[in-house]
């Protein structure tokens, strides 16, 4: 589900708002592998998939900054908001990992808009997220994710 504002500024008023959730996402080994390339993290938890299935997870888990970088392809249909130039990542508050993600999983957004800030440069926004695993009740992560968005 999607929530659409007309400017940035309106985010002061949706402070609260809930988000999501979002659509059902998979980690699948090819995405795993491509992280461990580009980040050249290789543990064997992540890429051997025989050892991995005779390790502590059962299976081949997902970097939990994979699935940490996945939050812009999760989170960002959330919320539509017009006249944004760009949106600017701040960084996070807060980020917790608390279950691995087994390969083959499928994960999806949920949040709330926790704080908008009218600044010179435009509206920081914080979006407490959630990031949960389909199936399980205890998510991937939780974080609060720093974004500014600049004015068009």
């Amino acid at each position: 589900m999607s929530i659409h504002l007309d400017s940035p500024a309106a985010l002061t008023d949706a402070v609260g708002t809930a988000l999501g959730p979002g659509e059902w996402f998979t980690i699948d080994q090819r995405r795993i592998e491509a992280f461990a390339d580009a980040t050249d993290d290789h543990q064997w938890i992540h890429v051997d998939v025989e050892r991995a299935a005779t390790g502590p997870f059962g299976a081949p888990i997902a970097h939990g900054f994979l699935t940490l970088s996945l939050l812009t392809a999760l989170a960002s249909p959330l919320l539509e908001v017009d006249g944004v130039a760009m949106g600017v990542n701040y960084g996070f508050e807060k980020v917790r990992f608390l279950q691995p993600v087994q390969a083959g999983s499928r994960v999806r957004a949920v949040g709330t808009i926790a704080s908008a800030d009218v600044t010179g440069s435009g509206v920081r926004m914080v979006q407490d997220l959630t990031i949960e695993i389909e199936g399980s009740e205890r998510p991937a992560l939780v974080a609060q994710w720093v974004t500014l968005l600049v004015p068009a």
